[in-house]
């Protein structure tokens, strides 16, 4: 599922106008995109946790010359964290 077929199951489930939908999930996007840049931790009660983890710096290798080290730096990237809801959800659905 992608964004435009996000918003408009958004959109047939609430009742509004698929404009209205995808202006709710940019929001949502923005909104989550924002706290993580800040440094906050976004949790949705039943869904989830999203935050923003600091990956270390590390020695690698140069994958067109193998012997060559060079150093990769610290990155900071999204993480999402189930929340046990979504998780009991999805094994009912396995079963």
């Amino acid at each position: 599922m992608n964004k435009a077929l996000l918003a408009q199951a958004i959109a047939d489930k609430v009742g509004v106008s698929k404009k209205e939908a995808e202006a709710m999930v940019k929001a949502f996007v923005d909104i989550i995109t924002s706290k993580l840049t800040d440094g906050d931790e976004v949790g949705i009660a039943g869904f989830g946790a999203f935050s923003a983890k600091t990956r270390a710096g590390r020695v690698g290798v140069n994958p067109q010359k193998p012997t060559e080290k060079i150093q990769i730096p610290p990155v900071t990237v999204p993480k999402f964290k189930a929340g046990k809801a979504l998780k009991d959800a999805l094994k009912k659905s396995r079963d």
